[in-house]
């Protein structure tokens, strides 16, 4: 079966898939040219958390869960509480997310989801074709969301692993500080590794309890579960408590060049695009900002593609997986310096790559260290 008619095809209903959806939509509403959002499945349970900082109101706060102005960043030696303002950080639920972008994508006249598979993409001079199991789409460009087949078969690139399993926690006593979150927590840590708790606290009786690596290895889902209820026991004093839910993830944090992968008629998204902030394997909010630079590229008539890769930042983003890579016991220390030594303005201005030379001089100094040396030389020639 033959489909025509689509100006765009984005392949994916994920994170990203979705944001880009929504402002394409609206963009493309007044000269109603054609969308299609394709995934062989429509997302609806809530798999996931995901959170990011921002200065002032933002987008997504009519779906937040939670929002803190207030950190903590902890390890055997350090316990910090950070101010964050004029930042916030927000955490949203993936549901909520999911049943917000598809009802809000209902009201587009314009924007067709279908529930299929794609199976490839071809393109010409004139168009591209997505192909699923059950028609051919052409259009005149694809948004696509899917990781290429060569980042798995390459090894010449850096990549650590952010794995995690979390568990949403519910208490009978009052025992969580719904003020303030925990960014980091190395007091208890899998041995010579970069692991670390993430904990947001919902109410005095709810959290989510998150055990969490930046490693080249993997590690069998028995050890985040001994982890998770270790913290529990040891910081909360916790042993009797109900799990409401649980998340699970693997994360590549990479170098490799997603970018390539662009071409005139297809634009690779999300993880596939190398959205996923290596240093940091934070997302969400870089993906507002890559969505945001797509719809400006299509307003002045460019690739859609042009300028959304970093050469600076990546090199910046290389020094740091280097050093896991090659050092994944020196996580903690790295962090430790990075939180300690650095203000919540400039590290979060780096970490969404809009800082001055001034404040990255002054992060490279905190870290500086033999093995950050070396792999900035190594990263270097």
């Amino acid at each position: 079966m033959l489909n025509t008619g689509f100006h765009y095809v984005i392949v994916g209903a994920g994170c990203a898939g979705l944001q880009l959806a929504l402002a394409l939509a609206e963009e493309t509403q007044a000269t109603n040219k054609k969308i299609a959002l394709i995934d062989k499945r429509r997302p609806s349970e809530n798999d996931k958390t995901w959170s990011f900082w921002e200065a002032g109101p933002g987008q997504w706060d009519p779906i937040l869960t939670s929002s803190y102005s207030q950190a903590f960043f902890k390890a055997p030696k350090t316990k910090l509480k950070l101010e964050l303002p004029p930042y916030t950080y927000k955490s949203l639920n993936a549901k909520d997310f999911y049943d917000y972008a598809f009802k809000k994508l209902q009201t587009y006249s314009h924007l067709i989801f279908l529930k299929e598979e794609v199976i490839g993409i071809n393109e010409n001079r004139k168009e591209a074709l997505v192909t699923t199991a059950l028609g051919s789409y052409p259009c005149s460009h694809v948004f696509d969301s899917r990781i290429p087949a060569a980042f798995y078969n390459q090894k010449r690139y850096l990549k650590i692993q952010q794995h995690f399993k979390g568990i949403r926690v519910k208490t009978k006593q009052p025992i969580f500080d719904t003020k303030v979150f925990t960014m980091m927590d190395y007091r208890l840590s899998y041995p010579d590794s970069t692991s670390f708790m993430y904990v947001l606290p919902y109410s005095p009786n709810e959290a989510l309890i998150e055990f969490t690596f930046f490693s080249p290895f993997t590690v069998k889902e028995s050890v985040y579960d001994q982890y998770n209820r270790e913290y529990l026991k040891t910081y909360f004093n916790l042993t009797d408590f109900e799990i409401l839910e649980t998340e699970t993830g693997n994360i590549p944090m990479s170098n490799y060049p997603f970018h390539k992968h662009h071409t005139s008629r297809i634009t690779k998204i999300g993880t596939g695009g190398g959205w996923v902030k290596s240093s940091s394997g934070y997302s969400f909010k870089n993906t507002e900002k890559k969505v945001k630079h797509i719809i400006k590229n299509i307003q002045k008539d460019r690739l859609p593609s042009y300028g959304l890769y970093s050469k600076k930042y990546n090199f910046y983003d290389t020094i740091f997986l280097k050093v896991l890579h090659d050092n994944n016991h020196l996580g903690p220390w790295l962090f430790t310096q990075f939180y300690t030594k650095n203000s919540v303005p400039t590290m979060f201005r780096f970490l969404d790559e809009e800082s001055r030379f001034k404040e990255e001089f002054k992060i490279m100094r905190s870290l500086f260290s033999w093995a950050f040396i070396k792999a900035f030389f190594q990263t270097r020639f």
